[in-house]
């Protein structure tokens, strides 16, 4: 069964290859769902429209959640495994582009290009030298927040614009060639730039505050490609209005989509609307797992990328 669309690709193949049903598609889910959820073993869904408790509880004979997209925290993971049931999300395919958008966002917020592009299309480009000065990205100091796949993806490439790296999670990991800072403050007040990698939900809610905010400091910028409900945006909000923060590139905001009216029409922040794995390539490629995944329970009892694996 179908949640919800996983995209032309997938939606294909799971009705070809395993006939699912589309859930969203029915003009009577409710009654399709009382006469045969007893029969639904595997559901599909993605991030944006997860799987609660509730819906879990609904169907007795369900053994997998196949996830598109990267996090879980839309999918009552306590739940599912306390019934026995796997989750898999699409890890490792959307690293790379994820990682490349922190950086446009960096490179586009500390060199001011939004601005500067609607300076020339405004006509305002006269003469040379009166645009604003700019923050240089090379050489700077990195600080992420989760050294997950996606931040290590961030980290490498870092590395190719010498900066030096550093890194806060749960903790330090024996395998990264960067240095562990077990205070996010701290971390903040040591970086350039505070790049957040780590996963949402309620271990990680408003985790950037005003503290850590005011220690990255008026010339640090924040940039989070991670989840919006992991920065407190009224502290981001204040931060800004009082020069607290350089500037900020967000591609997740909380309450999403859409964002507060406070923070629009600043030089010094850069919006995208929660596009880090956006791309054909990608977006394919997070499709196909989603089907392989399920293929690979159907024939052999196992997920390839499940959650524990993922996380």
């Amino acid at each position: 069964m179908q949640s919800t669309s996983i995209g032309p690709l997938a939606d294909a193949q799971l009705a070809s290859r395993f006939n699912a049903v589309r859930l969203w598609e029915l003009d009577d889910a409710e009654g399709w769902l009382d006469a045969n959820a007893a029969r639904v073993d595997v559901l599909t869904t993605s991030v944006r429209t997860g799987c609660d408790a509730r819906m879990i509880a609904r169907l007795p004979a369900l053994r997998a959640i196949c996830s598109w997209g990267v996090g879980f925290d839309t999918i009552d993971v306590a739940a599912a495994t306390a019934r026995g049931i796997g989750v898999s999300v699409t890890p490792d395919v959307l690293d790379d582009c994820v990682a490349d958008m922190a950086w446009a966002l960096m490179l586009a917020t500390a060199r001011r290009i939004p601005a500067a592009d609607r300076y020339v299309n405004a006509g305002e480009w006269r003469r040379l030298g009166q645009f604003p000065l700019a923050t240089r990205a090379s050489g700077k100091r990195m600080g992420i927040l989760g050294l997950g796949r996606i931040g290590r993806a961030i980290a490498l490439r870092g590395e190719g614009f010498s900066m030096s790296v550093a890194y806060h999670g749960r903790k330090p990991q024996a395998d990264a060639a960067y240095r562990f800072e077990p205070d996010l403050a701290a971390l903040a007040r040591w970086s350039d730039f505070l790049v957040v990698a780590c996963p949402g939900g309620r271990q990680t809610r408003h985790l950037v505050n005003a503290q850590v905010l005011e220690a990255l400091g008026p010339r640090g910028f924040l940039i989070n490609i991670a989840r919006g409900s992991v920065v407190d945006t009224a502290a981001l909000i204040h931060s800004l209005d009082h020069g607290l923060l350089g500037g900020a590139g967000l591609d997740v905001i909380e309450g999403e989509p859409g964002v507060p009216d406070a923070l629009r029409h600043r030089d010094n922040v850069v919006f995208t609307p929660h596009i880090g794995s956006a791309t054909v390539e990608t977006r394919e490629a997070m499709e196909q797992l989603v089907v392989d995944n399920v293929q690979a329970w159907r024939e052999q009892g196992r997920l390839l990328t499940p959650v524990n694996a993922a996380s």
